[in-house]
């Protein structure tokens, strides 16, 4: 896990071919805007939140988000033990200041 404050996780997502953006927050934070291209996965549902990881290819960097920095942190550890490359958003979606997208479901 490597933690990037919002200048650097938004030019790396923008370089960064091999990029998959995870927002781990619930449903219900998810709709009050998200980072564009996220996909949801929350990390409160822990056995889904399990079983969707398990489906993700390891190739990929994973840009992961919350919305103050501790869930994102803390998926960053868990799936950096099954072996993902993962960056954390420092401070969640509340330091962010790029434009939020609605999600488009």
């Amino acid at each position: 896990m490597e933690n990037l404050n919002n200048k650097d996780f938004a030019q790396k997502i923008k370089k960064d071919k091999d990029a998959i953006i995870l927002d781990v927050r619930t449903p219900k934070e998810w709709k009050e805007g998200i980072i564009p291209n996220a996909l949801l996965i929350n990390l409160l549902e822990p056995i889904l939140f399990q079983q969707e990881i398990a489906k993700l290819n390891k190739a990929k960097n994973y840009y992961i988000y919350c919305r103050s920095g501790n869930r994102s942190g803390q998926a960053c550890q868990l799936m950096d033990s099954k072996g993902f490359n993962t960056y954390n958003l420092e401070g969640g979606i509340l330091q962010w200041e790029e434009k939020l997208f609605e999600p488009s479901y």
